[in-house]
């Protein structure tokens, strides 16, 4: 068997050692970019997709209870405004006394 020199143990060792340190820097400073990103939004009052689409959602509903709101106020608006088809109110008759008896020889009143 032959033997491996000593330089090149060292050189994978080293290798090695690189490549943690660089995945470790990789690490670092997709953190570091994450965290101005966040910054910028905040920054900027932007929203998330989610809480935009949940908003959304909240004014699409309002909406179509506004509509529906709009139709019912219409439908009650036409309903006021048409005239209405009643038989007129006649008075009633005044009230008739009997009259009273009359006996023979009294002259009738006048």
């Amino acid at each position: 068997m032959t033997e491996r020199p000593k330089f090149f143990d060292d050189l994978a060792g080293v290798a090695g050692g690189a490549l943690s340190a660089l995945s470790g820097l990789r690490e670092e400073i997709t953190s570091l970019v994450r965290a101005r990103v966040e910054e910028a939004v905040r920054k900027l009052d932007l929203v998330k997709r989610e809480e935009f689409e949940a908003l959304a959602e909240v004014a699409a509903r309002a909406r179509m209870h506004a509509e529906a709101l709009e139709q019912r106020v219409a439908a009650l608006e036409a309903r006021e405004a048409a005239p209405a088809v009643v038989a007129p109110i006649e008075p009633p008759a005044p009230p008739t006394l009997p009259e009273p008896p009359v006996a023979e020889g009294d002259a009738p009143p006048l």
